[in-house]
């Protein structure tokens, strides 16, 4: 009895789309064609300097440890990144690199959430977010959302749901799946509301920089006193490095240190010197290229995605996803996904990975191919609806 699974894994939900991923694979072993839109990774490589970068610290063999807060280096580039970008200021003292923003989520969590104790949540969002709260018998509580608020928690949500056991808001901004920014003054009103009911505020900032129209603002504009998770996999592109990093309040540095010491040892070494090769003027030229490039895919998409007739209430701001409601075709998006899989030799996400939110009628699609590649998927979309 005691070889048994620990019971707080029982709350940890799968990730759908990874049953559809292994399925595409086995396809394409057979020789089938599959185009893929169900993962949230660029197709760009991760930019020549940052490469190089990576390669060059490996080559001296030195690749030892680093303070378990990261590389000093890197974090006053990171510090320097939010004086320019953000006109804020940041001590890095408060900056914590780490394997990427799932460690981050680790770390804010692990420093903050108690044993019962809720986190409120948009719902529909990224489905690890509440696995990560539920990891520290913790509860996250997923609030439904809509077009009317463009996806995002309102202060109005925040004072509805607050209890007793609540210790804190996580909003994502980009989000995922929706791609909606929230408004710098909503944003600015929630956390107002979650100081004031003496909670924690949890920013996740992973998809700041790739932004359509006016940029994201970060939570730091409006309060010191606040968690901000960010990563250099999706804007910078190193997906596979495996670094992020984590903004905390002043109070809660020391404590991250030491749990940081305990649970990480430290974030890859290569990855960090690799990673500082991030913010140099050449790389970033080239991010804002792909941006643009991200920029016209979103618009391709969409466009074509009102056409066949799916419903998007929301042009995304951000990231590289759009949400769809497929519910004209299917009240079952799960079934949806997998019957197009297998007879179109197309990959998408279903609704249910990202919450109960009404998610049997929607559908995620990342833009991550290109424009040729979803002209692919989008023929092979229409004969799938249109068939029979």
């Amino acid at each position: 009895m005691n070889m048994l699974p620990a019971k707080r894994t029982e709350g940890i939900s799968p990730f759908y789309v990874m049953e559809l991923l292994r399925r595409a694979k086995q396809l394409e072993e057979q020789g089938k064609d599959i185009v893929h839109m169900e993962i949230g990774e660029p197709d760009f490589m991760t930019p020549s300097p940052i490469v190089a970068a990576g390669v060059e610290h490996i080559e001296t063999g030195d690749v030892k440890y680093t303070p378990a807060a990261g590389l000093p280096e890197l974090r006053e580039k990171i510090s320097e990144f939010y004086r320019q970008h953000y006109s804020v200021t940041v001590d890095k003292r408060r900056i914590f690199v780490t394997p990427g923003a799932s460690g981050a989520f680790l770390l804010a969590l692990g420093v903050s959430l108690n044993p019962a104790e809720e986190l409120l949540m948009a719902d529909p969002c990224y489905p690890c977010n509440s696995n990560f709260v539920k990891l520290f018998d913790a509860k996250a509580k997923a609030i439904p959302v809509d077009a009317s608020s463009r996806y995002q928690l309102t202060a109005a949500h925040v004072e509805q749901h607050w209890t007793a056991a609540t210790k804190g808001v996580l909003i994502a901004s980009p989000s995922n799946p929706t791609g909606t920014v929230i408004a710098p003054d909503q944003l600015q009103q929630v956390i107002r509301s979650v100081e004031r009911l003496g909670g924690c505020f949890y920013s996740d900032e992973i998809y700041h920089g790739l932004v359509y129209g006016e940029k994201a603002t970060t939570a730091l504009a409006f309060s010191d006193r606040v968690f901000v998770i960010n990563s250099f996999s999706k804007y910078f592109g190193m997906t596979g490095w495996r670094v992020g990093w984590l903004i905390v309040p002043e109070e809660f540095v020391e404590v991250s240190e030491r749990l940081a010491q305990n649970i990480f040892i430290a974030t890859a070494t290569h990855s960090q010197y690799a990673a500082l090769a991030a913010f140099d003027p050449r790389t970033l030229i080239e991010l804002e290229n792909r941006r643009a490039e991200f920029e016209q895919r979103r618009d391709f998409l969409y466009n074509a995605l009102l056409r066949l007739g799916f419903k998007i209430p929301i042009k995304p701001d951000g990231a590289f996803y759009i949400y769809a409601d497929c519910s004209r075709f299917t009240d079952d998006s799960y079934q949806f996904a997998l019957d197009l899989l297998e007879t179109e030799g197309l990959a998408i996400t279903p609704g249910k990975d990202f919450g109960a939110n009404d998610a049997q009628h929607y559908v995620r699609f990342a833009y991550t191919t290109s424009i040729e590649s979803m002209s692919i998927a989008l023929q092979r979309l229409e004969h799938f609806i249109n068939r029979g």
